[in-house]
């Protein structure tokens, strides 16, 4: 729900670039991408910028009200 949320709102703007860092990306184990996302992990230098940004944000996910 997190990573296909994060894909499925962002994606098609991303360049080849953004793909090829989000494909590394998912090369990682999810409970690591889960804590980098909620910030309860630091995030690793090689995976910190904009797409990261973009991605703690968590706004591209729908919460029940």
């Amino acid at each position: 729900m997190m990573v296909g949320g994060y894909f499925d709102k962002n994606s098609a703007a991303w360049t080849d670039a953004e793909m090829d860092w989000f494909e590394a990306f998912m090369e990682e184990q999810d409970v690591d991408i889960m804590a980098w996302a909620m910030g309860v992990e630091p995030t690793p230098p090689q995976w910190q910028g904009p797409m990261m940004d973009a991605f703690q944000k968590l706004d591209y996910i729908q919460v029940a009200k």
